[in-house]
């Protein structure tokens, strides 16, 4: 079976006074994610204009097994229904495939 790289791009949109409590949801997420064998990288980063807007850029080996066990994990069941309450609207999702990454 040939694995697929994948790099997801997430773009989060904070409720006003709820960034810590976002930050508070998906930090044990990132540090979870650490120990599952696709991954391969995650990085969060806050737009400078806008102190409520996050991106999210996640790379795994595997993009099937992204979609098929990880995002199934209860780690991140439990994020996704904290951010109900935290969010102002779904997060957008772009899915890409990586051709290059340079450390």
């Amino acid at each position: 079976m040939t694995m697929t790289p994948i790099t997801v791009l997430v773009t989060f949109s904070v409720k006003p006074g709820r960034a810590k409590a976002f930050r508070a949801v998906l930090d044990p997420v990132l540090d979870a994610m650490r120990a599952e064998d696709s991954f391969v990288s995650a990085t969060l980063s806050v737009d400078p204009e806008h102190e409520t807007r996050f991106l999210l850029v996640e790379t795994w080996t595997d993009g099937e097994e992204l979609m098929t066990v990880q995002l199934k994990r209860p780690y991140r069941a439990a994020m996704n229904a904290a951010f109900e309450e935290i969010l102002l609207k779904p997060q957008d999702v772009a899915v890409w495939h990586p051709l290059r990454s340079d450390p």
